[in-house]
């Protein structure tokens, strides 16, 4: 039971299970931009450019819009619940079906230990070879190894390392948006290239083409539910904290898009791996190569520490919901960090990196994630009729059905662009119900039950 003094949660066996409330608003709101920020802006440009055309930028005015509205949902879901576990914390209330539950943690897990992966791997190639020429799965290993290391020695150090690095990231774009206003003082913007589509296509179909990109580099917003219990004061830092940093990351996504249109070539950052450094050479400002490759390095590295805590506190969240076996709760006496799942998760990552094609599992990440989207959508409008004995935000509720339409028919979209994402994603379900069963035949139904709040 929980000690009203303290706050400390007790296993049945007597095992520690609580988290120390660290995270202040200051902490919040970086880690929250930084998650958003990322590696997506770095990355995925380019992409963008090449499927899009010159006009890319229109494809974030739709990712950010749906990413914002579902950013409403977490608000309110979050300030009303705050527990570690996130979506699948909503669902299991919203529905109070345990299978239901695991398919949402599973899409949730499995979409964060994919990115994580994927992010060990960037970091180790190009970028990383800009310095120090070594194997890339031995390099993104170490990066793994190391991550796990800061997660566990506290979500305090953790969310204070993503601050940092998101003021390196922030520094970066802030060099673009400095080369775009000299470009536009010097007289050599070009004003028409943002407004050039590719080919002779559907411009809508353009725009929606490239706004499942502008949407996943959105992604990360979520992850800020897993630290709730960690946060000071969450029923009025969560709801500034989280839509501020939504809608600081979606704005500077916006201008650097644009600028990047009007300062390079459509044909130059196209398919570009490195898009904004193309953008910053065809600049006048002299910025040296090593210097951008090195902010790349730190986003990533933001991105995929924020992916490691968040696939440590899902699993630890769901061991107290009893959906995984109890030990995933299990605390570390002095540190107060989920040990055990952060050792499972990061062994998860590393085993992927060595056997798994990250690259196939990233492309249905976005599928995973925009179903459970809507699912949360859906959550807070059924669990407007819970109450609960503390004051917490309460959204608008056209967002909550905006945000619903809007994560519909981007799935809807996703699903017609690329079928074949549909059938992995399936072989990827497939997996996650045997994982279930297997959970059921080695869990007692005693574990199953959740830990006394």
């Amino acid at each position: 039971m929980a000690n009203t003094e303290t706050d400390q949660l007790v296993s049945p066996t007597g095992q520690n299970e609580d988290l120390k409330r660290t995270i202040t608003a200051p902490l919040l709101f970086f880690y929250v931009l930084g998650d958003v920020l990322g590696s997506g802006i770095y990355a995925l440009i380019g992409v963008m450019a090449l499927e899009v055309g010159g006009a890319f930028w229109t494809s974030f005015v739709v990712g950010v819009t749906v990413a914002m509205l579902t950013g409403f949902a977490y608000a309110e879901l979050i300030t009303k619940y705050p527990q570690a576990a996130g979506a699948a914390l909503y669902v299991s209330k919203a529905f109070g079906n345990r299978f239901f539950t695991f398919v949402v943690t599973y899409f949730m897990l499995s979409a964060s230990i994919a990115a994580a992966g994927a992010l060990a791997l960037v970091f180790g190639g190009g970028y990383f070879k800009e310095f120090i020429e070594l194997p890339t799965t031995l390099v993104a290993i170490g990066f793994i190894v190391v991550l796990a290391l800061l997660n566990f020695r506290g979500i305090s150090e953790s969310v204070k390392a993503n601050m940092l690095m998101s003021l390196v990231e922030i520094t970066g774009l802030g060099i673009v948006l400095a080369v775009g206003a000299a470009v536009l003082f010097q007289g050599d913007a070009d004003f028409s290239r943002p407004f050039e589509f590719k080919g002779d296509g559907n411009e809508m179909l353009l725009v929606l083409a490239g706004a499942a990109l502008a949407f996943f580099s959105m992604t990360g917003f979520e992850n800020a539910a897993n630290v709730a219990e960690e946060t000071k004061n969450p029923n009025k830092v969560f709801p500034r904290a989280l839509l501020g940093g939504m809608a600081v990351a979606g704005v500077l996504y916006l201008l650097v898009a644009f600028i990047a249109s009007m300062v390079a070539p459509t044909d130059q950052i196209a398919g570009s791996e490195s898009a904004l450094l193309e953008v910053v050479k065809a600049g006048p400002i002299p910025v040296p190569g090593s210097v951008f490759a090195a902010i790349a390095l730190v986003a990533v590295t933001n991105t995929a520490l924020v992916a490691l805590v968040a696939q440590s506190r899902i699993m630890y969240g769901m061991a107290r919901e009893g959906v995984v076996p109890r030990i995933f709760a299990r605390t570390h006496a002095s540190r107060q960090t989920p040990w055990v799942a952060i050792v499972f998760t990061t062994a998860v990552v590393v085993a992927l990196l060595v056997t798994a094609d990250v690259e196939r599992l990233a492309a249905v990440t976005v599928l995973f994630l925009i179903a459970v989207y809507a699912l949360v959508c859906v959550s807070a409008l059924k669990l407007r009729k819970d109450t609960v004995d503390h004051d917490h935000y309460r959204a608008p509720t056209w967002t909550l059905y905006a945000g619903l339409v809007t994560n519909l028919g981007l799935l809807v979209n996703t699903v017609l662009d690329d079928p074949g994402a549909v059938g992995y994603a399936a072989i990827m379900v497939a997996v996650g119900l045997v994982l279930y069963v297997v959970n059921n035949l080695v869990t007692s139904k005693t574990d199953r039950q959740p830990v006394a709040r």
